[in-house]
């Protein structure tokens, strides 16, 4: 059986080499159909893998709370007495910590760069899993008294500091405000409310920037750290409860503040960016089919054209199944042969534009073999029908085909 199938293998390469332009041609629609659906489903993984990348650079297990604009007025901001009920009244919570922030310009060394001016505490940045990579966090006394000292974004060190020294007690300016850099932010990325960058931010204690930049004690938002181990549908149900009666809200107003879960944003964009990929991949599949049909139309044409080759054969003593194993094995290796070049074009498209939409590229072996064996089967399913019609030939009569 394998000695068969050897030879009806090297009879299908012989064939597809005789007429190389063709058969390329033929498998075209195949190759493009591979190659759409692999690239589609690889840059769709790498916008989810990028997303989700970016609401994590948030913190896990916490909420962001920020108050909106209602038909009452203006947002309300929050204050710090806020702050502490939650951290105080509500079962689960960890930590609460408020934020306050304006835009600046930083000065050094005769540069200039614009940056945003973010006022926290170390809870804020324990919340969000902020790490330094260089020098330290705000100590208890500057927090409490509200000195003028100060953490680098990456972007901001990059732009106004020489590059490869150390800004640990360099004196720099936001604006009018001196203040002493004791350390450097990690690089985090896009993220934060409406796509902020988190790279190019200056921190200082969260009184600071509510004294020198904002002139109040407003806390513009806070975030919410909770126990994993606790429902945090219930923690924010509580937290909702909490805010409404000490915003004095009566029953039928609308919040003017809303509640950011970071695991429920994470796991709505994650599966809406996996459905969007799969029915986009599903488009390009279609063009997997458009490739089966060229397939079939071509083996019909091969099986007219070599109606006298058949008769031949059938009349020394070839068996109708022999024919029409030859017949389907050149559709399956032609349809095989365009998914290899497809999952290669993939490869190489994939990794091209993923660096140009500047996510990651995540090479998903599943998607390649899944690819690879539904073109073998488009051979199969397309080229059956041809196969049957060669194996039925009488021999007589193609024998008599000119």
């Amino acid at each position: 059986m394998f000695g068969i199938f050897g030879a009806t293998l090297l009879l299908s390469l012989r064939e597809i080499r005789r007429h190389l332009l063709r058969s390329f041609l033929t498998t075209l629609g195949i190759i493009i159909g591979v190659a759409a659906v692999i690239t589609m489903v690889t840059l769709g993984n790498g916008v989810t893998a990028s997303i989700r990348e970016q609401i994590s650079s948030l913190g896990s297990n916490i909420f962001i709370v920020f108050p909106v604009r209602t038909d009452r007025g203006n947002p309300r901001p929050f204050d710090q007495t806020d702050i502490d009920a939650v951290s105080g009244q509500i079962a689960g919570v960890k930590l609460a910590a408020g934020s306050a922030s304006s835009s600046a310009i930083a000065f050094h060394n005769g540069q200039n760069w614009s940056t945003s001016v973010n006022g926290v505490e170390n809870d804020f940045l324990n919340a969000q899993s902020i790490e330094l990579v260089d020098g330290r966090s705000f100590s208890a006394a500057e927090e409490s008294s509200g000195q003028n000292v100060c953490i680098l974004g990456p972007k901001v060190l990059e732009a106004i500091f020489v590059p490869g020294t150390s800004p640990m007690g360099e004196e720099m300016r936001l604006d009018s405000v001196s203040c002493t850099v004791i350390g450097v932010l990690e690089e985090r990325g896009q993220g934060g409310g409406g796509g902020q960058d988190q790279d190019n931010v200056v921190m200082m204690p969260l009184k600071t920037v509510q004294r020198r930049f904002v002139g109040n004690t407003d806390i513009q938002s806070f975030v919410v750290k909770y126990d994993s181990n606790y429902s945090s549908t219930a923690i924010q149900e509580s937290l909702v409860e909490l805010l409404r009666e000490r915003r004095l809200l009566q029953d039928g107003q609308d919040n003017d503040f809303n509640v950011i879960d970071t695991a429920q944003v994470n796991d709505a964009l994650g599966a809406a960016t996996g459905a969007l990929t799969a029915m986009v991949a599903a488009i390009a599949a279609i063009s997997l089919l458009v490739g089966g049909i060229g397939i079939m139309n071509i083996m019909l044409v091969s099986v007219t054209e070599r109606t006298r080759e058949i008769g031949i054969r059938l009349a020394i003593g070839a068996l109708a199944r022999e024919v029409q194993l030859q017949f389907l094995t050149e559709a399956v290796v032609l349809c095989c042969l365009g998914g290899l070049i497809g999952i290669a074009l993939a490869f190489g498209l994939s990794y091209g534009l993923a660096g140009v939409i500047d996510v990651p590229f995540l090479f998903d072996p599943v998607i390649n073999v899944m690819s690879f064996l539904f073109s073998a089967v488009m051979g199969v399913i397309f080229g059956y029908y041809p196969a049957k019609r060669a194996s039925k030939l009488d021999p007589i009569e193609a024998l008599r085909h000119e």
